[in-house]
């Protein structure tokens, strides 16, 4: 199968896989309106897996038809950013340490703590200009969510990287961006 045909399969695969696992297991938030969910594995998993630029495009879309089609609208390009850039970072993360195996879970850990930075980040920075100080309720609940993404995110990546055309395309040298 062409190479670009066969990432592009895998991104629409991981944004598929990234919308689900947001709206299939949701653990609402007291006073926030939001939910906790494991998208977030996913998400850095799609950086890791895909690369940077498909990861940014899997995990962002991903992320954002889940708040489309579970009604949170305004969220939408809010979610398509902050998780693109999460599964971006984390891909660039995985390519500069994917030379042994104890550095390659490092990098994951590393893309874990950038989504729980971003998330919990981005998200205050929106939300603080949409409803003020009070968005500082959301906090919790985010960081919440990015250690539990990260650590599904370890407990996920043996389990992918053993099947052979995702090991290939995650362990692949060269750049991954086209």
């Amino acid at each position: 199968m062409n190479t670009n045909l066969k990432k592009l399969v895998m991104s629409a695969l991981f944004a598929a896989l990234a919308c689900v696992a947001t709206m299939s297991i949701r653990i609402p938030t007291p006073g926030t309106g939001g939910y906790i969910h494991p998208g977030d594995a996913i998400v850095i998993l799609s950086g890791i897996v895909l690369g940077p630029v498909w990861g940014l495009l899997a995990g962002g879309i991903g992320s954002a038809l889940a708040d489309l089609l579970g009604g949170y609208f305004i969220y939408v390009p809010i979610t398509f950013v902050i998780k693109g850039l999460v599964a971006l970072t984390a891909g660039l993360i995985y390519q500069k340490m994917n030379a042994t195996k104890k550095s390659r879970y490092t990098a994951i850990v590393l893309g874990g703590v950038v989504d729980i930075l971003f998330v919990a980040g981005g998200y205050f920075l929106c939300e603080v200009m949409m409803y003020g100080m009070s968005a500082a309720a959301s906090i919790p609940a985010n960081l919440i969510q990015g250690v539990s993404g990260l650590i599904i995110a370890v407990v996920l990546y043996p389990v992918l990287i053993a099947i052979p055309d995702i090991n290939q395309m995650a362990l692949r040298k060269e750049a991954r961006t086209s």
